[in-house]
């Protein structure tokens, strides 16, 4: 068994993985050096497979071997909340106490900072409980930390006030907070920047914002206003703590957040806000339907046990003042399930239901859907209810963009244009397709179904005869370049096949005489262009660009390549606890290579495609133009019998082994004889691609056309 060396209990822990972001490496190069250095350090904790390390040893380590000359003051304080023995969140609580003091009482810390660690921490929660106080009230989900709690955070608190000197306070719990989030992404549900700004806007400039529901406080921190006092409450006691220290941290307006279950026991029963921002929990079924039948909350309904997010929408009416907004982020369910049509039907006929906004899939977790925005109002006594609801669908401005990459000022942008004037006058003349002013008579019937889509006309309704003549005209020109696209009978050699010399792709790439690489190795991120991440030693592969990517990269996914379609992947974000790796990037002329599902298919990349990222299941083969031509490599790899030979086979799956694919021993001249051929077989097959899609598109355009009246029989 490995023996653990004694270190003191204050002392941080670091993973491999932290100790390539102090260092500025990929993780392989740490585990190069444990294996090469005896004198590396031992680990003191965690496990066979995934073993910690003391902060304070490595940090000397790195700088003996001129491997770190100072460690960047946000990792090491980043390191310490990682290793806290505590836990990272109440590290984080006691690293947000020290910054709100720095922020708030600037010249009382540097006389607590020259105290030794022991009195430090004996002295610092008197003032601590001060600024809290006056900061966040007297009843506050951030609990002061006592003496003993803070011994082990002095060293923390400490490197916490040296980040807040050199990027100020806010930003330096920024950057901590949304390194623990990344650390734990299964742990919270976020509301990402678009849409907490869209629902900011919708609601307007507002003095009192209320978040039953308020998460990491990303709703409270986009109000606009700016607001004067930001009240919220959260179930997880951590999150509610976070949340408070972030929003104190970031604003002057007064800070009311509170820890706890708001529909069972709501923490502000009195407040009549003038806005309430809120992305309640979605399907749950234990929200208090059992304790709550007579609660007065439930002005327009019980809500059914499978219906709290209509329990949502009631609390947040319920804590408005008359004429206040609400809005929430809502699962586009709960605008058409059958067991909340009284509750909408109520909603409706009071006027307290202003605007439904479905959003493309993707927006906000869960990112599968497509989520609608509520839009509500108090009813002011005396008024007469909106005779009509604001329905918006931004689905238009999802395919102009890609679920991928979302245009978020375009989504936002077609929201508001539609809100705001129907928000002052009542109405809004219709946009088909994307929004239109429903009369309430015409949705109170059996369903009360409240879903965009279902009542807007399609778009361009008008254009459907004059687009559907334009794809069928495309059409007639594919077809007849398909025509002339079409091999020529092919001649008998009459002396059956032909046995070539043969090579393998293994043998051409240990000759150099082409580059192979597997696909997937790559992260969204800044790298460090050292070459010692996971990309090194591929400089001829990566292509240029390597180090950093100011714009997205695109990925060729195994899915585009059998499809014969653009690059349509993303890269996914690099790791919490490890840097970025730089993508394989594609050439012109590059060949590749699907290795799962037992077809044979090879495409060689085109300038359209060039600069693309290469994805999993995807091989890459780089001919050296003089030895290898592009298209012959990639006709005689398709050849059925090539990838028949060079397959394996698993329980679920077949795949390729592309270093056993074979190629003849032809000349250079040779090669490009039959590469032409090849090329020219390339342009007949995207030819048949493109008339079976205009061909679908001008049938399911026709079948449209002809159902709403503007094509003729």
């Amino acid at each position: 068994m490995r023996e653990l060396r004694q270190v003191p209990d204050s002392a941080a822990e670091v993973t491999a993985a932290g100790i390539a972001r102090l260092a500025g490496v990929g993780r392989a190069a740490v585990s190069n050096w444990r294996r090469r250095h005896a004198d590396f350090p031992k680990p003191v904790g965690g496990t066979e497979t995934s073993p910690s390390f003391a902060l304070p040893d490595i940090e000397a380590w790195l700088r003996a071997q001129g491997k770190l000359a100072e460690v960047p003051p946000r990792e090491r304080v980043w390191q310490l909340i990682a290793g806290h023995p505590a836990g990272a969140a109440t590290a984080l609580v006691h690293a947000g106490c020290a910054l709100l003091l720095v922020r708030d009482r600037p010249a009382a810390w540097p006389a607590l900072a020259a105290v030794a660690d022991e009195r430090l921490a004996a002295v610092l929660p008197v003032p601590l409980e001060e600024t809290l106080t006056e900061r966040l009230g007297a009843e506050r989900a951030v609990r002061t930390p006592t003496a003993a709690a803070l011994a082990p955070s002095v060293p923390l608190v400490r490197g916490a006030a040296e980040l807040a000197a050199e990027t100020g306070p806010r930003d330096a719990f920024e950057f901590l907070l949304g390194r623990h989030l990344d650390a734990n992404p299964r742990q919270y549900t976020l509301t990402p920047p678009g849409p907490a700004a869209l629902m900011a806007a919708l609601a307007g400039p507002a003095a009192t914002v209320l978040d039953p529901a308020c998460g990491t406080g990303a709703l409270l921190g986009a109000a606009a206003g700016p607001p004067t006092a930001l009240h919220g409450q959260d179930a997880d006691p951590d999150l509610a703590a976070l949340t408070a220290l972030r929003l104190a941290l970031a604003t002057d307006a007064d800070i009311r957040v509170h820890a706890g279950d708001t529909l069972r026991a709501d923490a502000h029963p009195a407040l009549t806000a003038d806005a309430v921002l809120c992305h309640p929990p979605f399907n749950e079924r234990n929200w208090g339907h059992d304790e709550l039948a007579y609660d007065p909350r439930w002005e327009y309904g019980f809500p059914a046990r499978t219906e709290s997010e209509l329990a949502w929408v009631q609390h947040a009416l319920a804590r408005l003042r008359p004429g206040g907004t609400a809005v929430l982020l809502m699962p586009p369910a709960a605008a058409s399930r059958r067991s909340g049509r009284r509750i909408r039907a109520d909603l409706l006929r009071r006027g307290a239901l202003r605007a439904v906004v479905a959003l493309p899939a993707g927006a906000a977790p869960p990112y599968g859907i497509p989520l609608h925005l509520w839009v509500l109002r108090r009813p002011v006594p005396g008024e007469r209810p909106a005779a009509e609801l604001l329905l918006v669908d931004t689905a238009s401005e999802a395919a102009a963009t890609g679920r991928d990459r979302l245009d978020w000022p375009a989504v936002q942008s077609a929201v508001l244009d539609a809100w705001r004037p129907f928000d002052r006058d009542g109405t809004l003349a219709e946009t088909p397709g994307a929004s239109r002013a429903v009369p309430v008579i015409e949705l109170l019937d059996d369903d009360v179904d409240l879903a965009p889509a279902r009542h807007l006309p399609p778009p361009a309704a008008a254009e459907g005869a004059a687009q559907l003549a334009g794809v069928r005209e495309r059409l007639t020109e594919t077809l007849a370049r398909t025509r002339e696209l079409t091999p020529p009978p092919a001649a008998d050699t009459g002396s059956g096949a032909v046995r070539w010399p043969a090579t393998t792709v293994g043998e051409l790439a240990r000759a150099g005489a082409l580059t192979l690489r597997a696909g997937g190795a790559g992260t969204t991120g800044t790298g460090t262009g050292t070459g010692t991440g996971a990309g090194a030693g591929a400089g001829a592969v990566t292509g240029q660009g390597a180090g950093t990517h100011a714009a997205p990269v695109a990925v060729l996914t195994d899915t585009d390549v059998l499809a014969g379609q653009p690059p349509s992947g993303t890269l996914p974000d690099a790791p919490a606890d490890g840097p970025a790796e730089e993508p394989v990037l594609l050439a012109a002329g590059d060949v590749v290579v699907p290795v799962l599902g037992g077809g044979s298919v090879a495409r060689v990349v085109d300038a359209a495609t060039a600069g693309a990222a290469l994805g999993r299941n995807v091989h890459l083969l780089r001919p050296d133009p003089a030895a290898l031509d592009p298209w012959f490599l990639a006709g005689f790899l398709r050849a059925t019998a090539n990838s028949r030979q060079a397959s394996s086979y698993a329980s679920t799956a077949t795949r390729l082994d592309v270093r056993r694919l074979q190629l003849p021993r032809l000349p250079l001249a040779e090669q490009r004889r039959y590469g032409e051929r090849f090329r020219a077989l390339a342009a007949f097959e995207e030819a048949l691609r493109l008339a079976g899609r205009l061909g679908e598109q001008l049938v399911q355009g026709m079948h449209d056309g002809l159902a709403d009246g503007t094509v003729e029989p």
